[in-house]
This record gives C-alpha cells, sequence and structure tokens, in this order.
C-alpha cells in the first residue's frame, strides 16, 4: 500500500504539470477574444512611408488582408535577420494561404536605410515582405503608433540601433490582434498567422 501511493503522488504531479503545459500553450496559440480585441488595444494607426521600391506607402496599402509588421534595421546583427528568416519559413509552411497575409518591414534607421539599400537586404527573403523607410520623422511617429522602444547606441566605429523585436499582428482593418517573435517556436509562430488568417 505504501509503494502505491509513494507512486501516486508524483504520477499525480505530473497529470497536473501536462494540464498546466497545455493551458499555457492554449493561451499563447489561442489568447482570449478579449485579448485579440484590436479595438481595446492602441496599436497602430495611420502612416505615410516609402517602399523598398521607391514608391509612396500607407497603411491603406497593407489593409484589405491581415498583416504582420516587424520593425528592424539592415545592420541589425541577429534579431532581425533572424526574424526575417522565420516569416519566409512560415509564409513557405502556409501554403496557398501565405497570400492572404501582408508583411511589412519598417526600418528604425532610415539615416542609412534607403528604399535601395532596403531592396537589395530584403532580396534574401520572402518578395511578399514589403520594406519601408521614410524621414526620421515619419519613422518616429510610425514607431510611436506601434509603441516600440528604438534608440541609437554609439559603438567605435558609428552606431547601432537598439530596438524592440516584436511582429505585430494585425486584421485587415488594421486592428490590433495580437503579437509573435523570434524566440517563440515555428509552431506556435504559425498557428498565430493561420489564426489570424482564419480571423481576418
Amino acid at each position: 500500500m505504501a509503494l502505491k501511493r509513494s507512486l501516486l503522488i508524483p504520477l499525480i504531479t505530473f497529470a497536473l504539470g501536462l494540464l498546466a503545459l497545455g493551458a499555457t500553450f492554449w493561451l499563447v496559440v489561442y489568447p482570449p477574444a478579449q485579448q485579440q480585441s484590436a479595438s481595446r488595444v492602441p496599436i497602430g494607426g495611420p502612416f505615410r512611408l516609402t517602399s523598398h521600391e521607391g514608391k509612396p506607402f500607407t497603411d491603406a496599402d497593407l489593409k484589405g488582408k491581415p498583416f504582420a509588421v516587424f520593425f528592424g534595421f539592415t545592420h541589425c546583427p541577429e534579431v532581425c535577420p533572424t526574424t526575417l528568416y522565420d516569416l519566409t519559413q512560415d509564409l513557405a509552411a502556409l501554403g496557398p494561404d501565405a497570400d492572404k497575409l501582408r508583411v511589412a518591414f519598417i526600418t528604425v534607421d532610415p539615416e542609412q536605410d534607403t528604399p535601395e539599400l532596403m531592396k537589395t537586404y530584403l532580396s534574401s527573403f520572402d518578395p511578399r515582405i514589403v520594406g519601408l523607410t521614410g524621414t526620421t520623422d515619419e519613422i518616429a511617429a510610425v514607431a510611436k503608433a506601434y509603441k516600440i522602444y528604438h534608440r541609437k547606441v554609439p559603438t567605435d566605429s558609428g552606431y547601432t540601433m537598439d530596438h524592440s523585436a516584436t511582429i505585430f499582428l494585425m486584421d485587415s482593418k488594421g486592428d490590433f490582434y495580437g503579437t509573435s517573435n523570434f524566440q517563440e517556436s515555428a509552431e506556435i509562430r504559425r498557428e498565430k498567422l493561420r489564426q489570424l488568417i482564419k480571423n481576418r
């Protein structure tokens, strides 16, 4: 009897652990409706920038389909190329559904990231990802709208940029839906994108 009890306790503990893990996964992939309600979360808004093709680009060019927005810069050593590579792989994994989604990469370093440089940089990633740059004031305005952190950090050779690494998920109306990031597993990221496309 004592042996059975000694086995029962760790089994119960293990079962409770599995339930907690499952609940956490469910909340991450399928956040509560209140969290998904864009009208209650003031993130995003109108902007006017320039695409990596050198053409005017506004928030209206993203609307009509759900979209993902990521802020970074072309000289970013790790987070930006990793995130853009992940998004490239995610779009491939989505198959035909990827065409129901738009993805924008907005620079936080407009001093260096010209349309030409962004076009060259993005040629290594999925061609559906649009690069956006602008004046210092234009970038500051869109960064404020999405509530991202970014600042210039001096280095021996010049400067680098410190910035938020969040992927913002927006519905087809341009309202906030949720977030993702490069630290999440591919499975979780892609399920979030599928849910975003499904809910539009």
